[in-house]
């Protein structure tokens, strides 16, 4: 059955690749996407290497000049998605959206380091890479993080990759949608609406991109200029992990100082985590900036800062609220639970359960002696691709496919589970 899925799942990603860069799945989202790129790239490193490599290659040679590495980058025309590269404006070359995502590219790359069995050809991919990343890295903390708290912030919900989620909806109220240009989306005609975000939100979305446009996306402005300002602590912590994966390759290379100043902001984002931690809830919350104040919205948001290996009392209460959790629905883990009035099973962020945040709460809570609780998350998930096929995520509590269909990076995270963890399947 393992290797069976494993052929399933390499059939899925070679589906949609497009030489040098892969889609998501077709149709929906028919571009390269950041953090996808990076979580795909894990999947490829056991059956191709080289492509493997090259999907972060091509990821990080289109970084701004300023280190950011841009969320979208529109390889090739498709009318198919909106908004599109008319109304980003971003004047790139090579079109690309102006905002960013997760930076799980560090973590990624230190896999890849480490499974490639011709170590000389891996450092002279790295040596090429690895500055880059940390650049990018360096911009979030100085643009992102411009009073130095040790955690950075995101200015629109797109960069969290959990587009809706109900930590988002507070920070959206705040947002004039008044003047909006009239746009028709795209992304309904491909996945049923119910399943995706609604048309109140993606005014909001259109409004925050139309806004920093007209702001030259001149990115030391933005932060401040956002009305929308929220710090994500599973989006903290990736970062942080992959501060602390860069500071260890650089030791590799011999960048000493890279290596010093990568630690440097792990160990300070690190311990500015602990102020998002939400005793009533036993997880991490969201901090709203533009309000200052902590929510108490209780998304997976705060149970994917595991990912940065927290101190061990944290992930063991970590592991105590996704057991709650797993009374509440079918199959961890919930993107919001089930409980809390907002949640909805099948919309996008506001309840489905997505294989990708499943892998990356498993990898840090095995990191931080909490293994049980890992394997029982990662055997939800292959039940899930059993029951229900290669979605873009499901139901928590049917199991039902939702989203798009034959998607990448939930394909790479079959492999990568079955190859790398060995949960039976």
């Amino acid at each position: 059955m393992s290797q069976a899925l494993i052929d399933q799942a390499r059939g899925v990603m070679e589906g949609n690749d497009r030489g040098t860069y892969t889609v998501p799945t077709h149709g929906l989202y028919p571009f390269q996407w950041n953090w996808d790129s990076a979580l795909s790239a894990l999947g490829f490193s056991h059956f191709d290497m080289d492509r493997a490599w090259v999907e972060i290659e091509t990821l990080m040679t289109h970084q701004w000049d300023d280190g950011m590495v841009p969320h979208i980058i529109f390889h090739e025309p498709d009318d198919g998605y909106f908004p599109g590269p008319d109304v980003w404006q971003t004047g790139r070359d090579v079109p690309t959206t102006g905002i960013t995502q997760p930076a799980v590219a560090g973590f990624a790359l230190r896999k890849l380091y480490d499974r490639t069995e011709d170590k000389a050809v891996a450092r002279e991919r790295l040596a090429k890479l690895l500055p880059k990343v940390h650049a990018w890295h360096k911009w979030f903390y100085r643009d992102r993080d411009p009073k130095s708290t040790g955690l950075v912030a995101i200015i629109h919900p797109w960069e969290s990759g959990r587009d809706n989620s109900v930590d988002w909806d507070e920070g959206l109220d705040a947002v004039p949608i008044e003047g909006v240009a009239p746009f028709t989306r795209r992304d309904t005609t491909h996945a049923n609406p119910d399943h995706r975000p609604s048309d109140e939100q993606y005014k909001c979305y259109v409004w925050l991109v139309e806004y920093f446009r007209g702001l030259g996306w001149d990115n030391a402005k933005l932060h401040d200029a956002s009305p929308f300002c929220l710090v994500d602590p599973g989006f903290n912590g990736i970062l942080i992990r992959s501060c602390d994966d860069v500071a260890e390759l650089a030791e590799f290379l011999g960048e000493s100082s890279m290596a010093s100043e990568a630690r440097k902001m792990a160990a300070y984002g690190r311990s500015a985590l602990e102020s998002l931690w939400n005793p009533a809830l036993g997880q991490y919350t969201c901090y709203n900036r533009a309000a200052g104040h902590l929510q108490d919205t209780p998304t997976i948001g705060g149970l994917l800062a595991a990912f940065a290996h927290v101190p061990h009392g944290r992930a063991e209460a970590l592991s105590r609220r996704i057991a709650l959790l797993a009374e509440r629905c079918g199959y961890l883990v919930p993107s919001h639970d089930p409980a809390d009035g907002a949640f909805d099973s099948l919309r996008y962020w506001r309840g489905p359960t997505w294989l990708i945040v499943n892998y990356l709460i498993a990898e840090g809570l095995s990191r931080s002696g909490q293994g049980g609780m890992a394997q029982r998350i990662l055997a939800d998930s292959l039940k899930l691709i059993q029951k229900s096929g290669f979605a873009e995520y499901y139901d928590p509590n049917s199991g039902e496919p939702c989203g798009g269909g034959d998607f990448t990076w939930t394909a790479a995270m079959v492999i990568e589970i079955l190859k790398n963890q060995k949960v039976p399947a």
